[in-house]
């Protein structure tokens, strides 16, 4: 899975930061692991050894560096592009699963058995599923010293530790540093916070263009759900043990996040599903290169390298509303949608006010009757099949779901055609591969820009055809396609 030897030798000499994620480089004289970028190594290349994650390191007895902070990276562009059983896993178990339901329930999602599991991914990466799940904990563990006041005792418990010397004893594995000694290592530089509100910064690779990522969230935001306000987006999110809102700022090299949480233990599922959201483990060198290498989209890409694409923290919900704007325009969508919330959704309390409920879960719009949904009674009888689907748990959309399988129950649904199911698998299911080619929009736009014979001139973009149209959409003048103003 990681680059050759020679590759990653050559990464580690050019300090590329490109590869940040890709892989982690560790030195056994020094028993120290880093990110390729890290400008404190110079190791020889017989005392250099490289591992695909941050826990297979770990587990072969490295610890992280301290300038570096290796455990802080984007995480692999491949867990994004590659759909097999390692993919899936990885996503699962960067959403927390582990932490809630155990191995057996990342296993069973994936129809494997524990044992099978465990081996295919030791096999792939160098770690168990409960070593990539520790060091997850220790990096949500030191999240959680930098940024609160928790004692030492609720940020073990918050990080998904099961006793508090099992905590210790990743922290100083994982850091060399008992967790006192990382707090006050990390807090030198204290800095004034709200209680129960949790700063942190979401890294990306370069370059990184937010203009039609935030533009199409702040666009198509459901009122009462999301909001646009003083350069941020907001929303409310369904998370395992309860409610939360989190706040989205986008920066020249970073996204700034400020996460309210009725339950700390919600911190690791809540950053995970923010960085699916915004799209930020991309990697946009390789699509860059790929879609500028078609003379039909050079000129779009290299104008405006970085574009992502605007996805979801939540597939169910992003299937919803797919159905809810069918036929409608984008303001008409987000007026019906809010209706149902204010009337459907789950109250919350926002500190900051403007947001004020969840979105309604499938079991709830399953429940509705076909008078009580806005629109044509066909349109009302597709959502209410598809709820139906969704809450019985015969159809998955969630971030590990086999999105071939996904794909054919969602096709098969009554109501549900080719552009549904494109903008659902490209924005709820993270395919990056996904391309909808009846989209108004994009049949503009490749008829200005001298395209014809469009599904045969996508092939020529895969496996970046959800960012190919993002760039076929910005041709066109749209809220979408910039940031939005301030409100």
């Amino acid at each position: 899975m990681i680059p050759s030897r020679e590759v990653c030798l050559r990464a580690v000499a050019s300090r590329d930061p490109r590869f940040d994620g890709e892989f982690f480089t560790a030195v056994r004289t020094t028993r120290i692991y880093c990110r390729p970028s890290c400008p404190a190594i110079t190791p020889r290349p017989e005392n250099t050894a490289f591992y695909p994650t941050a826990a297979a390191a770990q587990d072969a007895g490295y610890r992280a560096c301290r300038r570096c902070r290796p455990d802080t990276v984007p995480g692999s562009a491949a867990w994004d592009v590659r759909a097999d059983t390692v993919a899936r896993a990885m996503r699962l178990i960067g959403d927390g699963l582990v932490d809630r339901e155990g191995v057996g329930g990342v296993a069973d999602r994936i129809g494997y058995s524990v044992r099978q599991l465990q081996r295919v991914l030791a096999d792939e990466l160098g770690a168990s599923p409960l070593a990539l799940a520790r060091a997850q904990r220790a990096h949500t563990a030191r999240v959680l010293l930098e940024t609160t006041d928790m004692r030492l005792g609720e940020v073990a418990y918050a990080a998904g530790f099961g006793s508090v010397r099992s905590f210790n004893d990743a922290i100083r594995s994982c850091y060399a540093l008992t967790p006192g000694e990382l707090r006050a290592r990390l807090l030198r530089q204290p800095r004034l916070r709200q209680p129960g509100v949790l700063e942190l910064r979401l890294p990306l690779r370069l370059p990184f263009d937010a203009s039609n990522l935030f533009g199409h969230l702040s666009a198509t935001a459901v009122p009462g759900v999301e909001e646009w306000r003083d350069g941020a987006y907001r929303r409310t999110m369904a998370l395992p043990h309860g409610p939360g809102i989190v706040e989205l700022s986008p920066k020249p090299d970073h996204v700034a996040a400020t996460l309210w949480l009725t339950d700390p233990r919600d911190l690791t599922p809540a950053i995970g599903r923010c960085r699916r959201l915004l799209d930020l483990d991309a990697d946009p060198v390789a699509v860059t290169e790929a879609l500028a290498a078609d003379p039909l989209l050079a000129r779009l890409v290299e104008t405006t390298p970085g574009r992502r694409v605007p996805r979801s923290t939540d597939g169910a919900e992003l299937a919803l509303r797919m159905v809810l704007g069918q036929q409608v325009s984008t303001a008409a969508a987000r007026t019906q949608t809010g209706r149902l919330v204010s009337r459907h959704g789950e109250p919350v309390h926002d500190p900051a006010g403007g947001l004020t409920h969840l979105f309604p879960g499938p079991e709830v719009f399953a429940a509705l009757a076909i008078d009580q949904l806005p629109g044509p009674k066909a349109r009302a009888h597709t959502l209410i099949g598809l709820a139906r689907e969704l809450a019985a748990g015969r159809l998955d959309l969630t971030s590990g779901a086999d999105r071939a399988e996904a794909r054919r129950t969602l096709g098969a649904l009554a109501g549900i055609g080719a552009w549904t199911v494109e903008m659902v698998a490209m924005r709820g299911l993270g395919d990056p591969d996904a391309f909808p080619a009846t989209d108004l929009g994009i049949v503009r736009s490749a008829k200005r820009l001298g395209i014809t014979g469009l599904a045969g001139a996508a092939e020529h973009w895969r496996p970046w055809r959800s960012y190919a149209t993002q760039y076929l959409w910005a041709v066109e003048d749209h809220p979408i396609n910039r940031l939005p103003e301030a409100s």
